[in-house]
């Protein structure tokens, strides 16, 4: 039977905001050095995941339950899936190991945390590149995790990556997933700030009126060239699944697939036209194209974005990448 690690960060808030343990802090206390402390909101296990646990161990796994504050922390519980010592040295992921993880999210931003750890984990230096690991990646096959959502109804109305896959939300339907299931590999985006996508991430933001903020950049996804960063620009949906397929009634990515190898990339660019009579009008067009990377190179001096759901701004150039299928998940 199985030995399964039930995985909570310690708080939303932190966890969100881009990487769990950005300064040290994963919950509610104040980064190190930071000269200030919150109140500890996250000691008791949430209900989700108690009753997954309890599915479990009626099943007969060994359950542990493990909320980490920290990227260490997280680190300490990854740790539990390496692999046997290498000759090379590489710390590698045990692809038969009895340990398996849930890790129970309160957001994309949450799960993506945990990814972003597996990959520092397991990514060798370019230095030290193994032959055994596939020509297009960087990264060996990561461990399969299972996803347990906090919010099993799915209350609001923005679709998580739990929802896109279809994965089961009900803790005990997730249990039997860790238990029963398959492993369902995805692509990974990586990018050269040294995080992750796992779904997407959307370009742009707009003023308190609601209306879009335009801005300029060079968009290329490998060698098509979307825009020249000569031109305004709306909003560029990065997809690797479909999180950010739309934009209020506007279709920005035309079929974002989490398994083909290949991120979908889109700009929305306002096109001024002329009538016969000579009316100004301005219209969208929407440019799209997939390929292995893509590069964004901002002409102004800060571009807001949504990434997994957590917010940043772009202020010098940004490239993402696909990893195929080096990332899996726990499926009924």
């Amino acid at each position: 039977m199985y030995d399964v690690v039930l995985l909570t960060l310690g708080s939303e808030r932190d966890a969100t905001g881009g990487a769990c343990g950005s300064g040290g802090a994963c919950c509610g206390g104040a980064a190190e050095g930071a000269g200030e402390k919150t109140e500890e909101r996250c000691e008791t296990p949430r209900v989700p995941v108690l009753a997954c646990a309890d599915a479990l161990t009626a099943r007969g796994a060994r359950v542990e339950m493990v909320t980490a504050r920290s990227d260490a922390e997280i680190d300490e519980v990854l740790a539990r899936l390496d692999g046997p010592p290498r000759s090379d040295g590489l710390t590698w992921p045990d692809q038969d190991a009895k340990t398996r993880l849930v890790v129970a999210t309160a957001s994309d931003g949450q799960l993506r945390a945990v990814v972003r750890r597996l990959v520092r984990r397991y990514a060798p230096a370019p230095s030290r590149r193994p032959a055994d690991l596939a020509a297009n990646r960087t990264v060996p096959d990561l461990p399969t995790v299972a996803v347990l959502p906090l919010d099993p109804a799915r209350s609001g109305t923005h679709r998580d990556l739990a929802a896109q896959l279809g994965l089961p939300r009900d803790p005990a339907a997730v249990a039997a997933a860790v238990l029963d299931g398959r492993a369902h590999r995805l692509d990974l985006l990586r990018n050269d700030a040294g995080s992750v996508t796992l779904d997407g991430a959307l370009l742009g933001a707009a003023d308190d009126a609601g209306r879009p903020l335009h801005w300029r950049a060079r968009v290329e996804v490998d060698d098509v060239v979307l825009s020249n960063g000569d031109e305004p620009i709306m909003a560029c949906a990065v997809g690797n699944a479909g999180g950010y397929a739309r934009l209020d009634d506007v279709a920005l990515l035309a079929d974002p697939d989490p398994t083909d190898g290949r991120v979908e990339v889109a700009v929305a660019v306002p096109v001024v036209t002329r009538s016969a009579l000579g009316r100004k009008r301005v219209r969208l067009e929407v440019r799209r194209a997939r390929g292995r990377a893509v590069a964004i190179v901002p002409r102004d001096e800060k571009v807001p974005f949504l990434d997994d759901g957590v917010e940043g701004e772009l202020s010098r150039k940004r490239s993402w990448w696909t990893e195929p299928g080096a990332w899996a998940v726990w499926t009924a």
